[in-house]
């Protein structure tokens, strides 16, 4: 495998100053809270979005470089996702990493193909019998799908996870293993490695 550059000092450099400027929308805040009558739930909402998108774009690269140690079919991968996203059809991938997963899921029906776009696209179409379950991608192959991942108990924030968000934390909580996740209902992309949760961007991850 060729991983990708991995270099974390631009990102880091651009993550740097794009925290200053929230941090300089925050100080502007406080300075009209005293001279301002207006109300400010407005800059708030723009501090937060602002937030997010920092957040979703250093997800993305770290996904990047987690990813391409261990499959050269990550552009694949991305593809499927982004379209998987566009429909609403939900999508649970596992890419294995170092970590044996032989004994840590409840293995599905074996595939043995090669990872492409469109047979991972067809594995989750809604009434597919395999979409339910997890596929397991090991290097460039797809080698499993129909998995049965162990679910987390874990609470992120006040909203109730689904079932794939759950099974995507719980085996990233176990292994080295990293697992996106297509939500049905939102379309949102997101990824779980070492126990947490990111959102990704959905134009351009790769």
């Amino acid at each position: 495998m060729n991983p990708i550059n991995c270099d974390f000092s631009p990102m880091k450099e651009t993550l740097k100053d794009e925290l200053l400027q929230v941090i300089m929308s925050l100080q502007q805040s406080v300075q009209e809270m005293d001279t301002d009558a207006n109300c400010l739930l407005g800059n708030f909402e723009k501090i937060k979005e602002r937030f997010m998108t920092i957040e979703m774009k250093a997800a993305t690269f770290y996904l990047n470089c987690y990813l391409s140690p261990f499959t050269e079919k990550y552009p694949e991968l991305s593809h499927s996702v982004q379209n998987m996203s566009l429909r609403r059809h939900g999508g649970l991938i596992v890419i294995q990493r170092q970590d044996s997963l032989v004994n840590l899921m409840q293995p599905g029906i074996h595939i043995g193909a090669d990872l492409t776009h469109s047979l991972l696209e067809s594995i989750f179409f809604p009434g597919n019998p395999l979409h339910d379950g997890a596929v397991l991608v090991n290097q460039n192959q797809i080698e499993s799908a129909a998995n049965v991942l162990p679910l987390s108990d874990r609470q992120t924030g006040e909203k109730k996870l689904g079932t794939r968000h759950r099974a995507a934390l719980g085996l990233s909580e176990v292994s080295d293993a990293l697992v996106m996740v297509v939500s049905e209902e939102t379309g949102r992309i997101s990824f779980a490695f070492q126990g947490n949760l990111y959102p990704i961007t959905s134009p351009g991850i790769i």
